[in-house]
């Protein structure tokens, strides 16, 4: 069992601090953006989850500009897209299209701007590599509150509108005559879109903070169609390839030839990616199966009621009309020759009742000459029961 662990754990993973500060801030930031996840999937705004991380970039680079750290630049400039996004027009599909792209277009041309004054201004190396795509096992002990904090206001706004978001989701104007207040909820959940973008960022990049907000969430909806189980198959999901990451990352600093440790970020997006893909295929083989049963039940049923109807052909029901001669009926299965009735298996024949030609079959031959008009008494349906 301990060469298994040696073999997965390289030297030193469980007592690094770098790897637990990763772990940590990782975790969190995988939670709270496969929890928002779905709601930025359901809602149709993955768009605007992209824009806030490129607008991330602005305040990311503003950040190290200004020497502070940078989960304030990418909190503070994400939250206030978030306010223009909804003052320009996110309320209708084209007019949050619309407020998106023009909101991240401003961002990104005050990125290239702050970005190109950091590297004149400031003395800080690997900024710029730090802001596009994270480095987890360089994060500093003292953001953990912060992210924390901001973690918390982001789920509690989901908790606290989770009814509100998803009746919203489905129709906005079911909603509207609901007594929802349409416009605030869709604020809020910007908001709390932005803050979870803003933690992705700090831990896998600006670039592809995206990954954790919509791989997890669209892997979690292709595996159940309930929101609540959708929210914990998201959250499980991006914490899985957030930790493998960090594990994989940290074991590739010992693989030859160069021993090189690779980025964080890309093995967290390669493995939302492979999860994606797998519950794609997962999702097709369940379908497929599920027809298939459907199509050998439905055949099945069929042959069901082919078989049915031979049987009743074969048995030769309501050939001459029914039961009593009396009243005009056919007696197909030979019923009431024992009792005096007429039928074609004569059983007053093989009673011994009158030898084959008894009186009971007399009767019924004497009754079937008549017309059938015959207004003959009720009683004579049932010849030889008084005799």
């Amino acid at each position: 069992m301990s060469d298994v662990l040696s073999a997965v754990f390289e030297p030193g993973f469980f007592g690094s601090a770098p790897v637990h500060v990763a772990v940590t801030v990782g975790g969190l930031a995988a939670v709270v953006s496969g929890i928002l996840g779905v709601f930025t999937v359901m809602r149709g705004q993955s768009y605007a989850g992209h824009a806030f991380a490129d607008i991330s970039v602005t305040g990311g680079s503003g950040s190290f500009l200004i020497g502070i750290s940078p989960i304030w630049g990418f909190a503070g400039t994400s939250v206030l897209a978030a306010g223009i996004m909804d003052m320009i027009g996110v309320q209708r599909p084209r007019g949050r299209d619309l407020a998106t792209g023009i909101v991240r277009g401003a961002g990104l041309g005050l990125a290239a701007l702050f970005l190109y004054w950091d590297t004149q201004h400031t003395s800080t190396t690997g900024a710029t590599i730090t802001i596009l795509f994270g480095s987890m096992f360089v994060i500093s002990t003292s953001v953990i509150p912060v992210i924390t904090a901001l973690g918390v206001l982001a789920v509690g706004i989901a908790a606290a509108l989770y009814r509100p978001l998803l009746l919203s989701s489905i129709s906005s104007d079911l909603a509207f005559a609901r007594g929802i207040r349409i416009r605030l909820a869709g604020i809020s959940c910007l908001v709390a879109i932005a803050i979870a973008v803003s933690l992705s960022s700090l831990a896998i990049g600006t670039i592809l903070s995206t990954a954790l907000l919509v791989g997890p969430p669209a892997t979690a909806l292709r595996l159940t169609s309930k929101p609540g189980l959708a929210i914990a198959w998201s959250a499980l999901i991006g914490l899985a390839a957030t930790w493998l990451g960090i594990l994989l990352a940290w074991d590739s600093f010992y693989w030859p030839p160069t021993r090189h440790g690779w980025p964080v970020s890309f093995f967290v997006v390669t493995l939302v990616f492979l999860f994606y893909l797998a519950a794609q295929l997962a999702g097709r083989g369940d379908r497929s199966g599920r027809a298939g049963a459907a199509g050998r039940r439905s055949r099945a049923s069929r042959a069901d009621r082919s078989m049915r109807r031979g049987r009743a052909m074969s048995e030769g029901r309501a050939v001459s009309g029914g039961r009593g001669v009396s009243d005009g009926r056919g007696v197909s299965d030979g019923r009431g020759v024992s009792d005096g009735r007429a039928g074609s298996e004569g059983r007053a024949g093989s009673e011994g009742q009158a030898g084959s030609e008894g009186r009971a079959v007399r009767e019924v031959r004497r009754l079937t000459r008549r017309r059938p008009t015959d207004p003959r008494p009720a009683a004579l349906a049932a010849p030889g029961q008084g005799e």
